[in-house]
């Protein structure tokens, strides 16, 4: 028996959080977000803490730009549920940062690229203000090109000079004989190429071209060697080559104590179309690396990436100021700039930037691009993550912007590349501004009781996504206007709502008529009327006495409007119609009615502001379907007395009403 008892407590709590929930979806899907919040909440309290709640809680919230309790809820879900879906660990990083939390936002973003989440989020976490985005407005975008001179070797870097001519590296092989090989790639060395750099158009769109280059050459010696030669940077006048060299003095490498052979600068001058005359810097050191040579603006500052002694890191960026003689000692750039990890590349565009790689700094895959203003008192502001489509979940490095700062190059070993390293084109474009077409949504909102127009309720056009896209209040005469809604085929919901009125939706299509104007009224139910809170009739099943789902639907508005008045007193009184036995009709409907009282306490409402609960059977009919005539009426007229008042006894209105039917 026990055992019966038990399994049947189980089956009514499953059946009753099933209703509740149907109950809160209801609300959900009519966008009253602030009661479906509170019924699921109420539902979470009852031991509910399923992914679909929680959801559910975080999203009502969410929807209406609570965002601290929109926090709390996601994170629960995040913890709880270690395979929250991507959609909801996106609102979770979007909150924490209206919230203010941006670190903790930003590595949430990263984190889902980082886990190849980055797929369907990528038109938002482009978007995102952690990433620097050269595409963020609908009038900017970045072509991106895998260059065809790119092999299946490395191949990276990319430097314009006159305009035409593109400078680059690459382990492609020199010729068909045999090659010393690159033991830690198993690819040749790297040599200097120069190859010409022109615009091509797309065969898709007009309007779209990319950066190509074309007719690669190798430049000869004494700049390459047989050995590794990379990194090419230019003075404007295009007289001066710094470039990146193992330490091979022409005869033999050398390397330092533990058998390493570093990297060293040099410098090459450009004499009736050759480049000659190749010096080693000043400043290059056997014992440690220094490459990857960088200039700035003026010329007179040298950037360069080295793993000498006292780093930050296990390759950090220096500089040294050229002067009329020779270097100054190298400067480490500071921790602003570098890590425990590894900065490389730097590149200084027009606009005093200094772009580096690092795989130190938050990003999104191994060595990421980023940037940092070189401010005038020689420090660095945060160094920021340039984003998709720079970077990828590999290697991407090698970022040079021409002086039109609309078109450049990077390098990546990302998928889908022709090699090892590959090199990639971009161009920036300003798309002309599209003409842009509007529409209007005007009404009236009005009070389904008289009529009379409503002043100061809110309206707003809901998406199909469920968002809120915009939002205005009523004037005195019920009037609203939504201005600067897009033409297209696209669907809204317009929705009203004020206190102590049932709230209204009415659905709407745009069309694509610039200047057209959509006429929608909106009639809202009072839930106050003279000295009662009305509301549709509550029904419950033949001889019970249990809150129906429809009736849990209908007495959530007792309980907001009791919510919205904290000094209200009510009174319930409960009828039935006159079919069955007058002793057994008055018991049943004051069953009801105090059940019905019992549910709006469990909603929150203490019960001190419920003065009683009677039920008064078929004593108080409304026509003449008695005993006598029981038989003779329809089942509408037998309808219209069973029925459920809830009488305002005190508050409200802010005076006491007179106890009355």
């Amino acid at each position: 028996m026990k055992i019966k008892i038990l399994l049947a407590l189980i089956i009514f709590a499953t059946q009753n959080f099933a209703q509740s929930k149907r109950v809160a979806d209801r609300y959900y899907h009519e966008f009253s977000y602030v009661r479906a919040a509170k019924l699921y909440e109420a539902i979470y309290q009852k031991g509910d803490s399923s992914a679909y709640i929680l959801k559910r809680l975080g999203d009502s919230y969410y929807k209406n730009a609570e965002t601290e309790k929109a926090e709390f809820w996601y994170n629960k879900l995040t913890k709880n549920f270690k395979n929250t879906e991507t959609d909801y660990l996106f609102k979770y990083a979007q909150v924490l940062r209206s919230n203010g939390k941006y670190q903790k936002s930003d590595s949430l973003f990263l984190v889902l690229a980082a886990e190849d989440k980055m797929s369907s989020l990528k038109e938002e976490i482009e978007n995102e203000s952690y990433f620097i985005d050269y595409s963020n407005t609908k009038e900017k975008r970045i072509s991106i090109r895998n260059l065809a001179i790119n092999t299946p070797y490395s191949d990276f870097g990319g430097f314009i000079i006159n305009s035409d001519e593109t400078y680059f590296a690459s382990a492609a092989p020199k010729d068909s004989r045999k090659q010393k090989l690159y033991r830690w790639n198993n690819q040749p060395f790297l040599n200097i190429y120069m190859a010409n750099n022109y615009i091509m158009p797309l065969e898709e769109s007009e309007r779209d071209s990319v950066l190509e280059l074309e007719y690669k050459t190798l430049i000869p010696p004494p700049v390459n060697t047989q050995y590794h030669e990379s990194t090419p940077v230019f003075t404007k006048d295009g007289k001066t080559m710094y470039f990146t060299r193992v330490n091979f003095d022409g005869k033999k490498l050398k390397s330092d104590k533990g058998e390493t052979i570093n990297l060293k600068l040099y410098k090459a001058k450009y004499y009736k179309g050759n480049w000659l005359d190749v010096t080693e810097l000043p400043f290059n050191n056997n014992d440690y690396s220094i490459g990857h040579p960088a200039l700035s603006i003026d010329e007179k500052t040298l950037y360069f990436v080295s793993d000498m002694p006292g780093g930050f890191g296990e390759t950090d960026i220096y500089k040294v100021n050229i002067t009329e003689d020779g270097y100054s000692e190298p400067v480490n750039l500071g921790s602003t700039v570098n890590t425990k990890g590894k900065e490389m590349f730097p590149f200084v565009g027009e606009d005093n930037t200094l772009y580096f790689s690092s795989n130190g700094h938050i990003g999104l895959g191994l060595l990421d691009i980023f940037q940092t203003k070189i401010l005038e008192n020689n420090t660095y502001s945060k160094a920021v993550n340039l984003g998709y489509p720079f970077n990828s979940k590999k290697d991407d490095f090698s970022f040079y912007l021409d002086k039109s700062s609309r078109k450049g190059f990077f390098s990546s070993n990302r998928d889908k590349g022709k090699g090892d390293d590959d090199i990639y084109s971009f161009i920036i474009y300003d798309d002309p501004k599209p003409e842009i077409c509007f529409q209007t949504i005007t009404g009236i909102i009005r009070s389904k009781h008289d009529n009379s127009p409503i002043a100061f309720a809110k309206v707003k056009l809901i998406d199909s996504k469920g968002e809120v896209v915009k939002e205005v209040v009523s004037s005195e005469d019920g009037s609203y206007k939504l201005e600067e809604v897009p033409c297209g085929d696209r669907k809204y919901v317009v929705h009203s709502s004020k206190l102590d009125f049932k709230s209204n939706s009415n659905n709407i299509t745009t069309t694509m008529k610039k200047g057209k104007v959509i006429d929608v009224d909106l009639t809202l139910a009072p839930l106050i009327i003279g000295n009662q809170i009305v509301i549709n009739s509550i029904y419950f099943d033949f001889n019970e006495s249990d809150i129906r789902e429809d009736a849990e639907y209908e007495l959530e508005n007792i309980v907001i409007v009791m919510n919205n008045h904290p000094d209200m007193i009510i009174k319930i009184e409960s009828h039935t119609d006159s079919r069955g036995e007058k002793e057994y009709n008055r018991k049943l409907s004051d069953r009801r009615a105090k059940s019905t009282r019992d549910f709006i306490i469990s909603r929150g409402i203490t019960p001190d502001r419920i003065e009683s609960a009677i039920g008064y059977g078929e004593d108080q009919l409304l026509n003449n379907c008695d005993d006598a005539n029981r038989k003779k009426c329809t089942e509408e007229e037998h309808q219209l007395n069973r029925r459920s008042y809830f009488y305002i006894v005190k508050g409200g209105s802010g005076v006491d009403i007179e106890n009355k039917k």
